[in-house]
């Protein structure tokens, strides 16, 4: 079952994956992700490079889009690079996700499908500065 969970958002990853280039400034899509939510939601999106480093990575403009729906409790995290393996989220996105609240420690990202292998956010944050504010 846990394995079919996870195969479910890696494939909904993948599926927004898209590589293009938008201008001479920007690629899009080269990497894609997918979170689930305490509801059992699916939000994805895609990374958004720029040439001065105004972009965003594909795990928060999938965190951007669950919050526009109105969620706020991320279980799982899946993000699909462009070789098609599993990739963790950059420090950005985990300092980002961390800051949704007192539940983020939890969230699980996939490290690997096969062997299926995951670790919790607050396994990669240990000793976070804002853990005094949750």
């Amino acid at each position: 079952m846990e394995l079919e969970i996870w195969k479910k958002l890696y494939d909904c990853a993948k599926s927004v994956q898209c590589e293009r280039k938008i201008s001479p400034l920007m690629e899009v899509g080269s990497v894609g992700a997918a979170i689930m939510t305490d509801q059992g939601n699916i939000y994805t999106g895609i990374c958004i490079d720029t040439a001065c480093g105004m972009g965003m990575c594909a795990e928060r403009n999938a965190i951007a889009n669950m919050l526009t729906n109105g969620e706020s409790i991320i279980t799982k995290v899946a993000a699909v690079m462009p070789d098609g393996s599993s990739g963790t989220p950059c420090g950005v996105c985990r300092e980002f996700m961390m800051q949704l609240g007192d539940s983020g420690k939890e969230i699980e990202i996939l490290l690997s499908l096969e062997p299926l292998k995951t670790v919790k956010l607050g396994v990669q944050m240990p000793d976070w500065w804002g853990e005094k504010y949750q």
